[in-house]
């Protein structure tokens, strides 16, 4: 079975690398294309288009808003869903404002990368002196530029609270404990508001999940996605 993983806020393939080895025996991997579109829904209708006719879905923080939008767009598709410091909240005032000025500053001033402020509140503070990773994250902003930044950040994010419950899909929704962007309340309403969806909470990690604690992550979703993908019913375990 395929699984497409969908990617954050100006990261690229490279969120995924340390746990592809762990993924890929599930089946082929894909890498949902989150860059040429403004909004979830289009991003979702893309996504979509270039999937196949079954696939399960891994959506990490921006990702998972689209992946929920795929799995209500096309329930008869998704095989399986998981969840990963994500959210279904809209974005606050504070939120928007801040993206707002963002926004108009790179479009003045042009974009010069992720700031180290933006980078350091996206791990967990133990690793705000791990160079290699704050690089790595760095290295993706760059790598997708301006014109991508733009794009993600030019359009409010709204709430699919209301919505939730039309997801029909096997669900894992997985959080960090130590999330610096999104609160384990959050994890919960998603958990709550999705019928039959699992919550798992990882220590010792910030909000990248998938780059802090990759074996953590993978030993939290592979067994239960192959669980999925086989035809056994393990919802909510």
């Amino acid at each position: 079975m395929t699984l497409v993983l969908l990617p954050g806020f100006m990261t690229d393939p490279d969120l995924w690398a340390d746990m592809l080895p762990r993924l890929a025996p599930l089946g082929p991997v894909l890498h949902g294309d989150l860059t040429r579109d403004s909004g979830i829904d289009a991003m979702a209708r893309r996504v979509a288009a270039a999937a196949p006719e079954r696939f399960a879905l891994i959506g990490f923080s921006m990702g998972g808003y689209v992946a929920r939008e795929i799995a209500r767009l096309a329930p008869e598709r998704v095989r399986a869903l998981v969840l990963i410091a994500t959210s279904a909240r809209a974005d606050t005032p504070a939120q928007a404002r801040r993206k707002a000025a963002a926004v108009e500053n790179v479009r003045r001033r042009g974009f010069s990368g992720l700031s180290r402020a933006a980078i350091l509140g996206s791990v967990h503070p133990d690793r705000a002196g791990d160079a290699a990773l704050i690089a790595r994250i760095r290295a993706m902003g760059d790598r997708l530029g301006g014109d991508v930044f733009l794009r993600q950040a030019g359009e409010a994010r709204t709430s699919d609270l209301d919505r939730l419950g039309a997801i029909a899909c096997p669900t894992r929704v997985v959080a960090a404990a130590q999330d610096g962007l999104r609160s384990l309340d959050e994890a919960q309403e998603l958990q709550a508001g999705i019928p039959g969806a699992a919550l798992t909470v990882i220590e010792g990690s910030g909000h990248m999940l998938p780059m802090e604690a990759p074996d953590a992550l993978a030993e939290a979703i592979v067994t239960w996605l192959r669980a999925q993908l086989s035809g056994a019913s393990t919802i909510g375990s």
